[in-house]
């Protein structure tokens, strides 16, 4: 099969396309003949800085990168039950880990992916993987999203957060979403009722209740994000588990809980986002789809911090 490998981290030229043997199937394993992957902003970093590959990989070199894929049911271990060859598949592979998912074929663990529905694309499928779960496992598991609440949702034009918009909206709270104005309309579209663009507006100045800020900036949007919330309220951060200590000392004086989440792969998730999407509760929004063949670019893309929705390769 053909697969894309890193040696070592660095500019996107370091991404070679190899020829390989196809993964061995364990019991609990399902081999997927992938059609789509997308590119999520842990493959940038992983790509790119040392410290990051090595976080996730150890020293095994080289490494395929990716976690997100959707396609068909080549095979199954003698374990697996739920899947028979021929379905259709999505899902996160082994994240926190090694996913192996820039590749013609990827064997995954039963347990991290769920069938396809019939109204989505393979290319909207991978893109509800990564983003979709972490939205979902930050506003469900970590914030215990209720119906009432005031949600802040920090780039919420972005991968995860246009699913988080529309996730909130589903469990009826009332949600207001940061971007751009040239991302105005796309965040309202979601759901959202009301938009702030970060750019010209103080958010501070028209949010000081939220009962969840969902921050994907980190920084000083984390700083601020503290007088957004109201006392007993959570803020859920995603970028990196550093959170500076000015933030720490400011939340807790307002009695305000900051709670850094990374996304995992649970088979309840990603059942939940397929029952989602089959019943329209969420829609992904592609971007920009590239050929395999041209992988590089789409790192390159998601590298702009500009991607409104998700960036997906076609294999």
């Amino acid at each position: 099969m053909k697969a894309v490998i890193l040696k070592e981290a660095g500019s996107v030229q370091n991404l070679q396309f190899a020829e390989m043997e196809r993964p061995t199937l364990p019991a609990d394993g399902v081999l997927v003949k992938v059609a789509s992957i997308s590119i999520n902003p842990v493959d940038v970093k992983a790509r790119a800085y040392d410290g990051v590959l090595g976080w996730i990989f150890g020293e095994e070199r080289p490494v395929i990168l990716g976690w997100d894929i959707s396609g068909a049911v080549v095979e199954t271990g003698k374990e697996v039950t739920g899947f028979k060859i021929g379905d259709e598949v999505f899902g996160m592979v082994n994240f926190f880990g090694n996913g192996k998912a820039y590749a013609e074929y990827v064997a995954s663990p039963a347990k991290h992916l769920a069938l396809k529905p019939q109204n989505i694309t393979h290319q909207q499928a991978a893109a509800a993987t990564m983003a979709a779960s972490t939205a979902y496992q930050a506003l469900v598991d970590v914030a215990k999203i209720k119906k009432g609440n005031k949600v802040l949702i920090h780039g919420a034009s972005g991968g995860v957060g246009h699913f988080a918009v529309q996730l909130a909206k589903y469990f009826g709270a009332y949600v207001i979403g940061t971007s751009s104005a040239k991302n105005r309309d796309f965040v309202l579209s979601l759901g959202a009722d009301e938009h702030i663009d970060y750019t010209k507006e103080n958010f501070t100045e028209k949010v000081q209740d939220a009962d969840i800020v969902l921050d994907t900036i980190q920084g000083e949007t984390l700083l601020h994000s503290v007088d957004a919330v109201r006392s007993g309220g959570i803020i859920v951060t995603l970028p990196s588990p550093e959170i500076q200590q000015e933030a720490k000392d400011k939340a807790n004086a307002k009695q305000v809980n900051i709670e850094f989440m990374m996304v995992a792969s649970k088979n309840e998730t990603i059942t939940a986002i397929a029952r989602l999407l089959e019943k329209g509760a969420l829609k992904p929004h592609v971007y920009k789809t590239f050929p395999f063949e041209e992988i590089a670019k789409a790192h390159i893309e998601v590298e702009t911090k500009r991607v409104v929705g998700k960036v997906v390769v076609n294999i």
